[in-house]
């Protein structure tokens, strides 16, 4: 691998424009400067935005103006800053833009809960005397969906108070997890001594050399084991606070109160769950599968994470990359391309690693610039499979804010993950089709396999275990550490099944995972696959309009709810048949998977 570069050894043509967005500091400070009036201005609407519907109109507005001028600004001070995180000028950039995005936050806080202390049938004759009022309208109707869940107002305070009196234990955890907790040291492939963290462990984990992710394995769980205590006391304390609070808004439980901010039913979660687990028996021979391909008279869980097929040595250039991926993503139109060939040519994505530079990738801007690109692109299948991922996620964002006005260009969480994937498995599929590599498909079968056992399944078998953890707490039981250990071994079991052997250390990982303070969140993981599955299958299968529907589905920003929003792709995540889609294309995958790597078995290409 060639040395890193610093980032001013980098041609221009690999990285982003950031002169889109400000031509030049000067520009910034004028948008500073300007924002930072509108901010100050901003509390003095808190008694007069009720008084008329033109009150209410310039408040609304004035909160707007003042939001995409902050979002800009703080847009490019964080891309700048992930240029190279070392640079106290970009350090300084992103602190400032931090601060005005929190004390925007501060002078408005006022404005939800002053809206809702009115019916909406205020609202409704407030759009009678001013009509540009309406506007806002669907900003307002879900604004005041939260109203039948408020308290009054001396009772909000309470609340408040009350929950400042909490004890925070998603950082509780975090501390404790990121900093406090010791995890010791093992040797790597090399023979080095090497610190285990939680961050560095899913490198080990999955090491080609067995006993590299079996001591990884054992020495990390053994070590949460010995906290398994305090980290219970931690989940139980999250889980308690929600349902409380929860309870006391009037919601029917927890789940209900997570998937209505959703704007999603439970029957979602519950179809989900239902699904999968009617469909493990793919997931069963994926492991026995594997088992074979790796040689094992043994088949550890800490096995399960190390790859088939070891990391591929083909090479692609940025320009080959850049040719798959324009010839992958034609099938979307001619509109849709010449977006993509926008992407390239007025220079969205940083492309190169350099010293400095915030590894991994990711899509990111505002309402008014690009959607840009982070990557580090190094030549790998991999990094063109990120860099179509990423686009997938800048596509959606182009589309939402060239078609919706600034209240409305934002996309749910719930379909952050569609269009990104869409793409993934499109290139994918489009790799496996037109290569007569066979060692390039097993590859890219093993990362496809890799992927849906790690979304689909693991992130459901968590949304299990949340549902179990709730469920007990409703009923005002306790969670201690053993309870919280049976359950999730018991879950692992049936995850995993027979061919798998359940080392025990594996019923502590739930101490190690963040989402489960993040409140019913992973589902959105395996519902956002299954979802790019259904719409993959119905372009690839020349469903009528299926494209056109899909680019309908790219435009709606946050004018549907995210199901409705899907429902014009035909996918409905309260029917079993979209996950059960999801499956049935890995169990193709597996099979593929095995006939490939058979064939490759004959023509001498594996060593027995």
């Amino acid at each position: 691998m060639s040395e890193i570069k610093n980032r001013s050894e980098i041609s221009n043509e690999y990285k982003w424009d950031l002169t889109a967005i400000y031509k030049s500091l000067e520009d910034l400070k004028k948008d500073e400067k300007k924002v930072q009036k509108l901010i100050d201005e901003l509390p003095k609407y808190e008694d007069i935005m009720l008084n008329s519907a033109k009150d209410l109109y310039d408040t609304t507005t004035k909160m707007f103006e003042a939001a995409r001028i902050v979002e800009k600004i703080y847009t490019y001070a964080h891309l700048k800053y992930n240029e190279d995180i070392t640079l106290s000028s970009s350090i300084e950039l992103l602190e400032k833009a931090t601060n005005i995005n929190i004390k925007f936050n501060q002078k408005i806080s006022y404005y939800d809960s002053k809206l809702l202390s009115i019916e909406y049938s205020t609202i409704e004759n407030f759009y009678k005397d001013y009509e540009k009022l309406k506007e806002y309208e669907l900003f307002f109707q879900k604004n005041f969906r939260y109203k039948k869940y408020m308290l009054s107002e001396t009772e909000e305070k309470l609340i408040a108070d009350l929950q400042k009196t909490f004890t925070d234990n998603e950082t509780l955890f975090s501390n404790l997890t990121d900093s406090d907790i010791d995890f010791g040291t093992i040797t790597d492939e090399d023979g080095n001594k090497v610190e285990l963290t939680n961050t560095n462990y899913s490198k080990y984990v999955k090491s080609n050399d067995r006993r590299v992710r079996k001591e990884a394995f054992l020495t990390l769980y053994n070590v949460y084991k010995r906290f398994k205590t305090t980290l219970a006391c931690c989940l139980e304390g999250e889980v308690k606070s929600n349902v409380t609070f929860d309870k006391i808004r009037g919601y029917e439980n927890s789940l209900q109160a997570s998937m209505y901010k959703d704007e999603l039913e439970p029957k979602v979660y519950n179809a989900l769950i239902e699904s999968v687990s009617k469909g493990l028996e793919p997931l069963y021979k994926y492991f026995r599968l594997k088992k074979e391909v790796l040689g094992l008279k043994e088949f550890h869980i800490y096995d399960t994470y190390a790859n088939m097929i070891e990391k591929y040595n083909k090479k692609y250039s940025y320009e080959d990359a850049k040719k798959i991926i324009k010839e992958v993503l034609s099938i979307f139109g001619e509109e849709y391309s010449s977006y993509i060939d926008k992407a390239f040519k007025e220079k969205w994505i940083d492309v190169l690693p350099n010293k400095g530079k915030t590894g991994g990738a990711f899509s990111g801007g505002g309402y008014d610039t690009y959607p840009y690109i982070l990557t580090n692109f190094q030549n790998e299948y991999d990094d063109i499979s990120t860099l179509i991922h990423e686009l997938g996620h800048s596509m959606h964002s182009y589309y939402s804010r060239n078609n919706n006005t600034y209240p409305y260009s934002s996309y749910s969480i719930v379909v952050a993950e569609v269009a990104s994937t869409v793409n993934e498995l499109l290139l994918a599929k489009h790799i496996l089709k037109t290569s007569t590599d066979i060692e390039e498909k097993l590859y890219i079968l093993d990362r496809l396999m890799s992927l849906f056992k790690g979304t689909i399944y693991r992130q459901t078998m968590y949304e299990e275990f949340e549902k179990f953890l709730y469920e007990k707490i409703e009923k005002e039981e306790s969670l201690t550490a053993d309870i919280l250990c049976d359950k999730f071994y018991e879950l692992n079991k049936k995850y995993f099944g027979e061919d798998v052997v359940l080392d025990d250390e594996i019923r502590y990982e739930w101490g190690r995972m963040p989402h489960l303070y993040y409140n019913f969140y992973m589902y959105k993981y395996a519902t956002g696959l299954s979802a790019a599955c259904y719409i993959v299958n119905s372009i690839l299968d020349g469903k009528e309009n299926a494209v056109e529907n899909y680019i309908k589905f790219l435009k709606t920003g946050s004018t549907m709810a995210p199901n409705e929003e899907l429902k014009i792709t035909g996918v409905d995540l309260t029917k079993s048949e979209v996950c059960d889609n999801a499956i049935k294309m890995f169990s193709e995958i597996v099979d593929e998977f095995e006939k490939t790597y058979n064939e490759y078995k004959r023509s001498g290409g594996v060593n027995e």
